[in-house]
């Protein structure tokens, strides 16, 4: 079992920057490729974005690219989400994920084993 507690989230007005965290316990975090997802009032959940184990390899949604970046620190066991020029469309619960494995390019929420339990964000215009 991995255990995921994002935290970071907010509210920021459009244009501003959030850092959203995402701290695993329990198995070998270097083993799990990480990734996250977010979803809006209304919405199916979708991919943002994914690193795979050692944090040399990530993937981006196209609607975030440029804007997002994903690391991760795994002396720290610790994924991180830097958000920068927030749009009011990029407001959702934001959700980090483990998969086995060191690939990143999984964009399907049915390919994540572990979730959290989700950080809201919120840009106001």
């Amino acid at each position: 079992q991995v255990q995921l507690v994002e935290s970071g989230g907010g509210l920021v007005q459009a244009g501003g920057s959030l850092r959203l965290s995402c701290a695993a316990s329990g198995r070998t975090f270097s083993n799990y490729a990480m990734g996250w997802f977010r979803q809006a009032p209304g919405k199916e959940r979708e991919f943002v974005a994914a690193v795979s184990t050692s944090g040399g390899i990530t993937y981006y949604a196209d609607s975030v690219k440029g804007r997002f970046t994903i690391s991760r620190d795994n002396a720290k066991n610790t994924v991180y989400l830097q958000m920068n020029s927030l749009k009011p469309e990029d407001t959702a619960v934001y959700y980090c994920a483990a998969r086995s494995g060191g690939s990143p390019y999984y964009l399907h929420s049915h390919e994540y084993a572990y979730w959290g339990q989700g950080t809201q964000v919120t840009v106001s215009s």
